[in-house]
């Protein structure tokens, strides 16, 4: 039996995590979009070995052989390299399992579909390991009119040499039963998070990328070959650095870009979101060389920046497009914006690390260098994928074909009649209130609110300062003051934020290398997390005078004259 013989289809939702903290929260509780919990959460440890032989038939034949050991023994799965179908969030691709023996020639394992699979494609050749990974995984099952969805959260560590390499978070929902029409409404649902990034690729293509570094396998084409470099036509003489280098290909002008996105009252709303847009995707491309170059940190923030505030003006403005002709490109944007926050987050991680260190004798601050090591392989990992998704031809065709759109004016739009309202002065007014409505929300909890409560008002905080400055010279010079409250609180929590980020994984290194670790490099690294805890508890203790500069009497009646001005 060959795989393509009649194989099972796999039908599932992935997303990569930004914060790993969200899936737990969406398995946490009874109800999921209408699905019901069918039981508690489980918890298991599974260990992946990625196997192929030694001249890469499973792979040259479309798929990938996997050796899942746990508690219940080690199973053989052969998955198809190829999604078979439209590169949607949902993801089909061929699945065949069955019965394996560690350390025995696929020939005598049990007898199964998969068992005969790999030695129809290996025949006697040996099987050996590419990848290997570890995962604890968070899983739970939910229940709806006869469908039955398997919940996964996936904290995901790469092995090469012994040593964790890389570690991410992803979400998965599995079709155990049913059709698979049932999955709809959770798409809808996850897609809303902003934490949840729908995934392109697999585990096994993140693990290599990881243990090759600049060396990516070939065999499973895990980078498309590089493209023609995209640059971009000066926004002003500052947003391109003068050090990076201006390489060959076809050249993308994103035309009309001032230093403001200029949004006006009587714009329609959809080409005030087109403006905003444009002048983002700009800023994005004009630090595109400098965060290639990667010397300087700053370019990938302001990058960074960019595609953020351009998944913000979808959403505030998203309603005016066609929701149908846009979401190639609000999905691609939210996948670079992933790419490039998983270095910036580390980023920020070291540098707070290094700042805590230059405060200490050479002699702590060295008993810190295996936690600010780990970081930075992390950190170089994490840059491996950004640069192989910069280099790739989808991003290139997708840079080409955005430009283009956020500069047709009409393109993509809703039609509206005469009456309807339209414009900035019609809509945002509602829109701003709405956004505001979400942050007072907060206001009965905050004096008992957890980290997890305060990081969601981040969040809506981030929404609510992104609605005004997205329209402020529509608002008018008062709305300055009232911005710089919004960005008190959004930068107060941020900070609240790193905090118990950094808290995290000094306690997560410190349980994973107790073994490997000194009594000074551990006593080092458990002051650093004492520290981080005691600057979570502060940062905690005193949120509440930036929440009272949006909360109170005065800020309301400020936002008010504001939004009377449209």
């Amino acid at each position: 039996m060959t795989p393509s013989d009649a194989v099972p289809i796999e039908v599932e939702l992935k997303f990569r995590m930004t914060d790993a903290a969200t899936g737990e929260r969406l398995i946490a509780g009874d109800e999921l979009d209408g699905f019901t919990a069918l039981g508690p959460a489980e918890t298991t440890k599974v260990e992946d070995r990625y196997v192929d032989t030694p001249d890469g038939a499973l792979t040259a034949a479309g798929y990938a052989g996997r050796l899942r050991t746990s508690e219940r023994g080690t199973v053989i799965t052969l998955k198809g390299l190829r999604r078979i179908d439209d590169g949607g969030v949902v993801h089909r691709r061929e699945e065949l399992e069955g019965e394996a023996v560690e350390g025995e020639p696929a020939a005598s394992w049990p007898e199964s579909a998969a068992r005969d699979a790999v030695v129809g494609l290996a025949g006697d050749q040996p099987l050996g390991e590419i990848a290997r990974i570890r995962q604890s995984r968070r899983k739970r099952l939910y229940g709806r009119d006869g469908a039955v969805v398997e919940v996964s959260v996936d904290d995901v560590s790469v092995i090469a040499g012994g040593e964790i390499v890389e570690r991410f978070a992803e979400l998965e929902l599995e079709l155990r039963e049913g059709e698979e029409a049932a999955l709809e409404p959770l798409v809808d649902l996850l897609n809303e998070i902003e934490e949840l990034v729908p995934a392109q690729t697999s585990k096994l293509e993140r693990a290599l990328a990881a243990i090759h570094h600049d060396e990516p396998s070939d065999a499973i084409d895990i980078v498309a070959p590089a493209a023609p470099a995209v640059v971009l036509a000066p926004v002003s003489e500052a947003a391109v650095p003068p050090s990076a280098p201006e390489r060959e290909g076809p050249r993308i002008v994103v035309g009309n870009v001032g230093k403001t996105p200029g949004v006006l009252a009587d714009d329609h709303l959809a080409e005030a979101g087109r403006k905003v847009l444009r002048f983002h995707l700009a800023r994005m491309l004009a630090r595109e060389a400098g965060t290639r170059e990667g010397r300087d940190a700053e370019e990938l923030h302001a990058m960074r920046v960019a595609t953020r505030r351009q998944r913000a003006a979808w959403r505030v403005f998203g309603t005016a497009f066609d929701p149908a002709r846009t979401k190639r490109h609000r999905v691609r944007l939210r996948e670079v914006a992933a790419d490039l926050g998983a270095v910036r987050d580390l980023d920020v991680l070291a540098e707070a690390l290094e700042a805590y260190r230059a405060g200490l004798t050479p002699k702590e601050s060295a008993a810190l260098e295996p936690l600010i090591t780990s970081w930075h392989h992390r950190r170089d990992a994490a840059r491996v994928v950004l640069i192989h998704e910069l280099d790739s031809k989808r991003y290139a065709k997708w840079t080409e074909e955005y430009a283009a759109f956020v500069q047709a004016e009409g393109a993509g739009t809703h039609a509206v009649g005469p009456t309807e309202p339209h414009r900035v002065r019609d809509s945002m007014p509602s829109r701003i209130w709405a956004a505001y409505e979400v942050v007072r929300g907060y206001e009965p909890v905050m004096r008992w609110a957890d980290v997890t409560t305060l990081h969601d008002l981040r969040i809506a905080a981030k929404w609510l300062r992104y609605t005004l400055e997205f329209v402020r010279e529509a608002l008018g010079p008062e709305a300055g003051p009232v911005i710089e409250k919004v960005v008190a609180l959004q930068d107060h929590l941020g900070w609240l934020h790193d905090a118990d980020v950094a808290a995290g994984l000094a306690r997560a290194f410190l349980v994973e290398h107790a073994g490997d670790l000194d009594e000074a490099e551990s006593a080092a690294i458990g002051r650093y997390l004492m520290d981080r805890e005691r600057e979570l508890a502060r940062l905690r203790k005193t949120v509440g005078t930036p929440w009272r500069g949006v909360a109170s009497l005065a800020f309301r009646r400020s936002l008010g004259r504001i939004v009377a001005g449209l």
